[in-house]
């Protein structure tokens, strides 16, 4: 089957192929088979482009789904207040049913704006079947997603078994893969830090961890003391850590996911966006938690932008760009599958409205994607060729009924957890 997106201005995210003002993209057994100005595919399915700008779908390289149904009822929380709502607070009052939903409806909501791949960086772990709820909605969602299980998360305990379980479940199943959430060091000690990333060389899975300091630790260094230091490693956040450290990073090949707007919101201090490229490292976005912040990879990129620019004025639009589609296909292993728009690679793809009001007139497309660019400009979604969204509405998606499943979940919750929904709720850490 072939699939022509005819006329439209693509971004192609890639030096060879460039940028086109009028280009079609064509698609075969969704894979990109050629980009070029003009393409004759009279066999084809055409996608009229036209007003549209074609770009690879985004990439969110670490995202926590199962907290979807408390989406905004943490704006003003700091990082401590968080993590006692809901790691301390509502995460035991989780069923699978709550996790399955959660995790369906989030993973939908970033599709809907134009994220064709996700991590989820899976830490409400209770059992089995809470983990195999979570892997169930993301098979069911019509997107590419990477399962980062978070074992035995805050516990020093042994966690092989688990990982091998959903190792082995997920292999060879195509759109949803697996991925390790390490647990930090100053949690539960190098020794288990170290047993899991052999763990993760023996799966061949890439890790993911979460890291930073407060200007008297330094985690990596003492992973890079420990030989503990990977390419297959994302670090997540790592506000606070040295210029010396990012080197490290750098050198290993490790790469490093920011979270602007949860950084900057609760307290984490600056984005490490600027310090990374300062030392070599190619930077990714990623959205963290919908408590606290928007769900959509516009709002992080213009977020990340002003933090950065307010500083020393040295990125451009590109480079968020770049964060947020190839740099962050690569965090994830997959930079030979997606991230560009590049014959050879899997046709995830985007298009943009160019011709709605609160972006018109694009005479810059790389520049108002970054700076205008919202959500309800994504009017069509292609994942693996299959169009997942048309004419600004997901496919074959009963939306009504997900809605109703999530708010009776979240008021199951909030009931048995004993907290309020009516914006006063103040947790104390």
């Amino acid at each position: 089957m072939k699939t022509l997106l005819s006329g439209g201005t693509v971004i192609s995210m890639d030096p060879a192929v460039g940028d086109l003002d009028r280009g079609d993209v064509l698609i075969q057994d969704g894979v990109i088979i050629d980009v070029s100005h003009h393409i004759d595919a009279p066999d084809a399915e055409v996608i009229d482009a036209s007003d549209r700008i074609v770009m690879p779908g985004f990439i969110d390289n670490h995202r926590h789904n199962w907290q979807t149904a408390f989406r905004g009822i943490g704006a003003d929380w700091t990082f401590s207040q968080w993590a006692k709502a809901m790691h301390g607070t509502v995460k035991a009052h989780y069923t699978p049913e709550d996790v399955y939903v959660a995790t369906l409806l989030g993973r939908l909501e970033a599709l809907h704006s134009g994220i064709t791949t996700m991590l989820d960086w899976y830490h409400v772990a209770q059992d089995h079947a809470h983990e195999d709820a979570a892997i169930a909605a993301l098979r069911e969602a019509p997107a590419r997603s990477i399962f980062c299980l978070g074992a035995g998360w805050a516990t020093p305990d042994p966690v092989d078994d688990d990982i091998r379980r959903v190792r082995s479940d997920l292999t060879g199943h195509g759109l949803v893969t697996m991925a390790f959430g390490l647990r930090g060091a100053d949690g539960t000690g190098m020794d288990t830090l170290a047993r899991e990333l052999q763990l993760a060389d023996e799966l061949g899975l890439r890790t993911s961890l979460h890291t930073g300091s407060d200007g008297t630790q330094r985690p990596v260094a003492d992973m890079h003391k420990y030989g503990l230091l990977r390419d297959t490693t994302t670090f997540v956040h790592g506000n606070g850590i040295s210029d010396e450290e990012l080197r490290m990073l750098a050198d290993a090949g490790s790469s490093i996911s920011v979270s602007p707007d949860v950084e900057l919101k609760m307290g984490f201090g600056a984005p490490m966006t600027g310090r990374a490229l300062a030392a070599g490292l190619r930077p990714t976005l990623s959205i963290d938690v919908v408590p606290s912040v928007g769900g959509d990879m516009f709002s992080a990129m213009r977020a990340a932008f002003a933090a950065q620019r307010g500083l020393d004025g040295g990125l451009r639009a590109r480079d968020l760009l770049e964060f947020a589609t190839v740099d962050a296909a690569a965090s994830c292993g997959l930079e030979t599958r997606t991230g560009s728009i590049v014959p050879g690679k899997a046709a995830d793809i985007i298009l943009l409205r160019t011709d709605d009001v609160t972006i018109f007139p694009v005479t810059e497309p790389v520049g108002s994607v970054v700076s205008a660019g919202h959500p309800a400009l994504v009017d069509t979604v292609l994942v693996a060729g299959r169009v997942v969204k048309r004419g600004g509405v997901l496919v074959g998606v009963d939306l009504p009924a997900l809605r109703t499943r999530l708010l009776d979940s979240r008021d199951r919750i909030a009931a048995a957890a004993g907290v309020p929904l009516d914006g006063t709720w103040n947790p104390r850490p």
